[in-house]
């Protein structure tokens, strides 16, 4: 008789299933055509707008994050397309788009910078502007060779590089953050996911005596106090460090702004890369909350950072334990219930980069073909 019975359950599922495996291999089939014709030419363009890098270096690299964008947009949209919404909550990182900030996310799965990705679309030129730190496994994906141009960091994991990485990251910022007109970072503290880091954070905190976290780890603070120092205009005696006050404000303010970013999945189950590809999720809700802090609050020595990130991943702790208890995260001091804000893409701005990213394909192939049939 159960037998029967899950025989049955199987046979109806089995149309289900079916469309599934035929919608996932659409999907994929449609990942690889937008690459093949968007990461081509954005490489094209850049390489033919080598000259204006050199006569205007500032309106190269607008044109380029503007291009940025909307590769970014499309990765977005593959989620998009497939029900993957975003549900932002607590303050409203809008008012400080135009300002220098640094994210500090939490990492539960390959998912998150798709999230992300969605999240910053209408934070101005917020995404143009930014650089992600990201494992340097990222390097050998497809998007690998955009992320270089574009001047993100790769970091390789592990205790035996990590010395040797800080100060490769040093490097990277003082050489690409201004000249690229960057304001914006994307950090991952935690240095890894959360599946893979809990065991061993958990381990390191019943050593040192500190808090026991489930739903985050520890923190890495290596990267935060390389940034910190790096970009952040110290005041000295009333005036800023390192020069004129007015030759500094017509610079740059130096960033500005910690955003503690905390990502959460119903049921804590994360979306990881795959899944925003074949899409073969139903359709989910990630939520997204923000808080803001003034990096002048931030302290800068070691031991005093370490201590301020603890608690910040404390606090993580204790907003992702309310909102999988309640669905919902608490309100923001001084408010009486939590308000939350549905982003959204526009499909027809989807439509036009899409349009875009096809035209350019089909226009610097003709011209490749052209030249090649001139000289061969």
């Amino acid at each position: 008789m159960d037998s029967s019975v899950r025989m049955a359950a199987t046979l109806e599922e089995a149309p289900r299933r079916g469309w599934m495996l035929v919608k996932a291999l659409m999907r994929f089939a449609f990942m690889i055509f937008n690459n093949l014709v968007a990461i081509p030419s954005y490489v094209c363009y850049v390489i033919v707008l080598q000259p204006l890098r050199v006569l205007d270096s500032k309106r190269f690299w607008y044109i380029e994050g503007t291009m940025y964008k909307w590769l970014l947009g499309m990765v977005a949209s593959w989620g998009w397309f497939a029900g993957y919404t975003v549900m932002e909550w607590g303050e409203d990182i809008k008012a400080i788009s135009e300002d220098e900030a640094v994210m500090l996310v939490n990492h539960q799965a390959t998912g998150d910078v798709c999230t992300l990705m969605m999240c910053l679309q209408d934070k101005g030129r917020a995404v143009a502007q930014l650089i992600w730190l990201m494992d340097h496994i990222f390097k050998y994906t497809n998007f690998g060779i955009v992320s270089l141009i574009h001047g993100d960091f790769f970091i390789r994991q592990g205790k035996s590089h990590r010395d040797q990485q800080l100060l490769l990251l040093k490097k990277h910022l003082e050489n690409n953050y201004r000249s690229r007109d960057r304001k914006w970072i994307v950090l991952f503290p935690e240095g890894g996911f959360l599946r893979k880091r809990r065991e061993t954070s958990q381990a390191y905190a019943k050593k040192n005596n500190l808090p026991f976290l489930t739903h985050v780890t520890l923190p890495r603070f290596g990267a935060t106090k390389i940034i910190l120092s790096v970009l952040v205009a110290r005041q000295e005696n009333g005036s800023p460090a390192g020069g004129d006050a007015k030759e500094l404000e017509s610079k740059s303010k130096g960033l500005q702004w910690i955003i503690d970013t905390t990502i959460a999945y119903p049921k804590a189950e994360p979306i990881d890369i795959q899944t925003w590809i074949l899409g073969y999720r139903k359709p989910t809700v990630t939520h997204v909350h923000y808080r803001i802090f003034p990096v002048k609050d931030v302290p800068l020595e070691t031991d005093d950072l370490a201590n301020w990130l603890y608690q910040r991943f404390i606090e993580k702790e204790d907003l992702l334990s309310h909102f999988y208890k309640t669905g919902a995260f608490p309100p923001l001091k001084g408010q009486k219930e939590a308000v939350s804000r549905e982003m959204n893409l526009s499909n027809t701005w989807l439509f036009l980069i899409y349009s875009f990213a096809v035209l350019s394909a089909c226009m610097w192939y003709s011209i490749i073909e052209y030249f090649y049939h001139c000289l061969f």
